[in-house]
């Protein structure tokens, strides 16, 4: 089932609605699916089917991404805000603390929501918060070259390109570590959700002085990174570790950026495992 649905947030200028739009299919114990920058929920597709044999899984469109509208004025794309956002969607849709998975971007929002208590358990692939300086510099500019080269091309370009297995790797390869197995309709789907996504570039700019730095103590939290990933470097994950020790830390060797579509099977297990 496809909805949507408009949430109260607060702000310093009184309460602000917020509309997102989300998927749910599945029956068992909440399972919300929070994808990354750029990004939007079908980058879950590869792994929902599985997921919904175990639990009721609700992947969504973060504000100002996919299908969701930006955020209205006087909200800012921070951690704060999205929190907020994130607490209330699941008071609306009658949540009562969820598993989270997030990847990138939506991992650390995953872990921000486990920090914040809200969830009952916490499963991050290559979460974003745990760069040096030096490694967010490296990564804001791959999003940014990405997201400009897709500005610039033409859709009957894109469509073109998509439908050859070189093409989707000339497309998708900074992502992900298996760009031949995403489908050409997918490819093109989330090159124009990263041309059309209304709050990059505020999420990015919210994002330069994001650091991961709390444990969370009392919920199970797994870290997991890809062999391949070419955007946070999985040596990330050793961080994260640090600072979450009671994290499970695994490694998805092949896999890129975004996993799921590289080793579906590997990362639906990661997940129903982390949220057992």
């Amino acid at each position: 089932m496809t909805a949507t649905v408009s949430v109260n947030v607060p702000s310093p200028h009184g309460p602000r609605s917020v509309t997102v739009d989300y998927a749910r299919v599945g029956s068992g114990e909440p399972l919300l699916l929070l994808h990354g920058i750029g990004h939007h929920r079908q980058a879950w597709d590869p792994v929902v089917d599985i997921l919904a044999t175990e639990r009721e899984v609700i992947a969504v469109d973060l504000p100002g991404f996919g299908a969701s509208p930006a955020l209205p004025d006087g909200l800012s794309y921070d951690l704060a805000t999205t929190t907020a956002v994130f607490r209330a969607l699941c008071a609306e849709l009658e949540l009562e603390r969820p598993h989270v998975a997030g990847n990138s971007l939506g991992g650390l929002l995953a872990l921000e929501l486990g920090r914040e208590k809200l969830v009952r358990s916490v499963t991050a692939l290559a979460p974003a918060g745990f760069w040096s300086e030096a490694e967010r510099r490296y990564a804001f500019s791959v999003l940014l070259a990405m997201r400009g080269i897709a500005q610039q091309m033409p859709l009957p370009v894109v469509e073109r390109l998509s439908r050859s297995a070189a093409g989707r790797t000339a497309l998708t390869s900074t992502i992900y570590a298996r760009p031949g197995r995403r489908s050409p309709e997918a490819v093109v789907a989330e090159t124009l959700a990263l041309v059309n996504a209304t709050g990059f570039a505020e999420t990015l700019r919210a994002g330069g002085s994001v650091r991961f730095t709390d444990d969370i103590p009392g919920i199970p939290v797994t870290v997991a990174w890809g062999s391949k990933d070419r955007i946070l470097l999985r040596r990330q994950g050793v961080r994260a570790k640090h600072v979450i020790p009671k994290a499970r830390l695994v490694r998805l060797p092949g896999c890129g950026h975004c996993p799921m579509n590289d080793d579906p099977a590997l990362v639906a297990r990661v997940i129903l495992d982390g949220s057992r």
